[in-house]
């Protein structure tokens, strides 16, 4: 007996059966090598199909060599994929999971960059991420489309997977580009009527259909709302999948949202509504009789059976709940839901792939990584020790708590009441809710096992006297000097002008304690991160009207790689936010700033400000750390190394911990 009935029970797909209705939906790993999977990929979708997944489809595939973002593309045209293939459908069928391909084509959602070869599109209209002027394909072109599906769709076979989802419908990719009036300006046999904007995803479908045969499972990957002025909506698309559906050709449809216009509807950060997708799904699904895979920030097992209940959907398709957790199926089954990883809708697995490196989480430090660093073979300690650790933040907690599962006995020290670091501060921003869920989920781990906590305790050297080992997470503290990068001669001197007034303060102080700040305040950012917006946005959520300075080109440029920069920025300015870009200080005065234009020279004060917040990046406390010297094995983690990001230091108390 589960929880979740209808989450656990199997449900016929095509001429195979799903053994329950969680399905992995697709998504980049970049653990692509020569464009060919690799052992990595292997353990990668062996931990979800172990970890409770019925289905796995997965990432998606170049159909042709004109799709090619960045090198770490698998080409599913290409023949040397076959034993690529049957060495992963091996390992995962070991797990009674059903393993799809994903053949795609980006269309004018791409760059020439990669490959050196023209964007292909169905009419010449950019794409607003791009901005590349695209190749109007010809006829010629289409056919080399449609031979590139047909060839992945008979690689496929040929290694022994269960199916092909044939992908380029949704998220405004080719097979979109071609069914929108948007984007398909077309007066040939490929454009004008839906028809004929239909026909190339009708031959392809045909093309795939005709190498599968009927023994494997064949799909199709659909927006159920392009949501843009012009674009496909609900209505639409539910008239599109029933065409494709009196085809007979295919065997379940899985629907998304959204197009390179706002790729918020594809995978929006927090704090997104969890099943935001699912009314336009349920839209598309009543119109059809073959199974609907439905998707949209569906992170929670409760959630997940009651849209399954409410008929929305037939699968619940996830991805990054399954990178958080890959044991999310067998948790939620077993009774255990309540000890799965929180996807917390920070999109650390997006940045990873923007900064061209394996995928990773947040806090899931062996996402991507099982190879490695897989939870579940935690090799124990061969002599049992004393350790201490030193700092219940994120990396302190992870560190106790992988120590204690390895044997060690495990002391744990928190200088404030509670444990969780500065991810507890972050979280007051109204946007950054769930990011508790990852300390709360450590906490709740540090619970299961038999770890000293001692809170409200600042630890010293003489505490540490006894222990075989030490873990120093410490944390940092926030800068508040005043000097950009652009000043590396300032920073080991006098803080600029006024920075040291008492109603200056450092990002930190403002998050820990709430001082006062009044009505108008000035957050100088010089990192250009997330740590600025959430500043500005908690202010604004106090009452304060906020002028956000920064020496860079526009405000928080880093979020572009979770790709909700624009989110964020239209958050701030509906709160009031005013942005000066290309601005340092050069004074503050009780009562105002005073700012220069880096490439002007020009000079503006803003006067009645009565705070001022620095955002400068932190300084790590890593004065315990050096007292201790060589006295102690002693390992240096996360800010108290140096101020970066969560799961830098979450990944760093787990090495550590291993090393132990």
């Amino acid at each position: 007996m589960t929880a979740y009935p209808l989450l656990g029970s199997p449900l016929q797909l095509g001429p195979k059966t799903a053994r329950n209705r969680i399905w992995m939906t697709a998504h980049a790993t970049l653990l692509v090598k020569d464009h060919l999977f690799t052992e990595a990929h292997i353990a990668y979708y062996v931990a979800r199909a172990k970890g409770g997944a019925a289905v796995i489809t997965m990432e998606a595939m170049a159909s042709h060599p004109t799709t090619q973002p960045y090198k770490g593309k698998a080409f599913a045209f290409d023949p040397r994929m076959v034993p690529e293939y049957a060495k992963l459908a091996e390992a995962v069928h070991e797990h009674g999971t059903l393993l799809l391909s994903q053949p795609w084509h980006r269309g004018r959602q791409t760059n020439s960059v990669t490959n050196g070869l023209p964007v292909w599109a169905p009419s010449a209209i950019p794409c607003g991420v791009y901005r590349e002027m695209p190749h109007v394909m010809t006829g010629k072109d289409i056919a080399e489309i449609i031979e590139g599906y047909r060839l992945s769709a008979r690689y496929s076979r040929e290694g022994g997977l269960d199916g092909v989802e044939v992908h380029g419908m949704s998220h405004g990719y080719l097979l979109n580009q071609f069914l929108s009036p948007a984007t398909n300006l077309r007066n040939d046999a490929y454009g004008g009527s839906l028809e004929d904007r239909m026909r190339i995803v009708m031959e392809i479908l045909q093309a795939c259909r005709e190498e599968l045969g009927p023994d494997m499972i064949m799909g199709m990957r659909l927006n159920s709302d392009d949501g843009h002025e012009g674009g496909l909506r609900p209505n639409d698309w539910a008239d599109l999948a029933a065409e494709f559906e009196a085809t007979g050709l295919i065997d379940y449809i899985s629907l998304s949202h959204g197009t390179y216009i706002n790729r918020m509807l594809i995978y929006p950060t927090a704090p997104e509504k969890h099943g935001f997708q699912l009314d336009a799904t349920a839209t598309v699904k009543a119109r059809l009789k073959i199974p609907v895979v439905g998707v949209g920030r569906i992170v929670d097992p409760g959630e997940a059976e009651a849209y399954l209940t409410e008929g929305k959907l037939d699968f619940v398709g996830m991805a990054r709940a399954l990178v958080s957790d890959a044991r999310w199926g067998a948790k939620a089954l077993s009774g255990e839901g309540d000890k799965i990883r929180p996807c917390v809708g920070a999109n650390w697995c997006m940045s990873t792939i923007f900064a061209q490196a394996p995928i990773g989480c947040i806090h899931n430090p062996s996402a991507g990584r099982e190879l490695e660093l897989d939870e579940d073979t935690l090799e124990p300690a061969e002599t049992p020790r004393k350790v201490v650790v030193v700092g219940g933040g994120p990396g302190g907690m992870r560190a106790a708590w992988t120590l204690a599962r390895r044997g060690h006995a495990v002391t744990l020290y928190e200088a404030r009441q509670r444990l969780g670091g500065q991810v507890r501060w972050w979280a007051k921003a109204d946007s950054r809710t769930e990011l508790v869920g990852i300390v709360d989920w450590l906490e709740a781990r540090l619970g299961d096992e038999d770890i000293d906590i001692r809170l409200n305790t600042r630890a010293t050297e003489a505490d540490l006297a006894g222990f075989d080992a030490v873990v120093i997470a410490t944390g940092s503290t926030g800068l508040r000097h005043g000097w950009t990068m652009l000043r590396p001669e300032k920073w080991g001197g006098d803080p600029l002008p006024g920075a040291d007034l008492p109603h200056v303060m450092a990002y930190s102080e403002l998050l820990e304690t709430d001082p006062v700040v009044g009505k108008r305040v000035v957050v100088f950012d010089t990192m250009g991160g997330r740590q600025g917006a959430v500043t500005a946005e908690y202010l604004t959520q106090r009452g304060a009207q906020v002028f956000f300075v920064t020496q860079l080109g526009q405000p928080s440029p880093d979020l572009a790689a979770s790709r909700d920069w624009g989110k964020v920025h239209g958050m701030l300015r509906r709160a009031g936010v005013t942005f000066y870009v290309d601005r340092e200080l050069t004074e503050i005065t009780p009562n105002s700033v005073t700012m220069r234009d880096l490439y002007t020279g020009e000079t503006e004060t803003l006067g009645k400000i009565e705070s001022v917040v620095m955002v400068q990046g932190g300084s790590a406390n890593d004065a315990l750390f050096h007292a201790l010297g060589d006295s102690v094995e002693t390992h240096l983690i996360g800010d108290a190394m140096s101020a970066r990001r969560v799961n830098d230091a979450i990944k760093e108390g787990e090495l550590a911990a291993r090393k132990i």
